[in-house]
């Protein structure tokens, strides 16, 4: 039964890297209007999102993000052994995605990435994405509509590309493996840690925000 769980978190990373990157480059191809590509990238994301999360929440939780998996394992919901190895597959995943999306458009198999993502006005557009992100997945759960969470999170995801300063990452194991891919949706590696920093701190203040809510008053409301 791992067994099966860890292989949907790996499919399920890497087809989303996969998609995030390999629409990125098809983007850039076909279109100079950084716009357009970043709609093309948007819709491609959105769509692969729902697919994956529908068809694979019944076999593993579709966490295919860390973020989600270590909140399920502080809930109690997954064991230590368990979260472990989520967390490798993910990131094993994602980078498989990724190698495979440069192999698809002839780039070479891991082409670090030389996109700069610095500044506090990006980290504070992950740290609001994943906020989000966390905050959508555990309050459906709380509410008892754990079939709309494909909906729901490809939505927030798809409006956080446009509103947020970052184009939402909000994923430890997709923003390592975006440092592999020279491309549209590449991220340096020198700015990956702080990417990370920021989505903990993010999902950290969503769950605190869902807790709140949900959270029982002495007199009970």
């Amino acid at each position: 039964m791992l067994r099966k769980k860890l292989f949907a978190e790996f499919l399920g990373t890497g087809t989303l890297v996969a998609t995030v990157v390999g629409s990125g480059i098809m983007a850039t191809d076909i279109s100079a209007d950084i716009g357009i590509q970043l709609l093309i990238n948007t819709i491609a994301t959105v769509f692969v999102l729902y697919i994956l999360i529908t068809l694979l929440a019944p076999i593993s939780g579709a966490h295919f993000n860390p973020l989600v998996s270590v909140i399920s394992y502080l809930r109690k919901e997954l064991s230590l052994v368990n979260t472990f190895w989520f967390l490798v597959v993910q990131v094993l995943g994602g980078s498989f995605g990724a190698i495979l999306a440069n192999l698809m458009f002839e780039h070479a198999a891991i082409d670090p990435s030389q996109k700069a993502r610095d500044g506090a006005q990006l980290l504070l557009g992950e740290v609001i994405a994943s906020a989000g992100l966390i905050f959508i997945i555990f309050l459906a759960i709380k509410q008892g509509i754990d079939k709309k969470i494909p909906r729901l999170v490809a939505a927030w995801i798809g409006a956080a590309y446009f509103f947020t300063s970052s184009t939402s990452f909000a994923n430890p194991a997709v923003t390592i493996a975006r440092s592999l891919t020279d491309s549209f949706s590449g991220i340096n590696f020198s700015s990956v840690p702080a990417f990370i920093a920021a989505q903990i701190v993010g999902a950290a203040l969503g769950y605190a925000g869902f807790k709140f809510l949900t959270s029982k008053t002495k007199s009970g409301k």
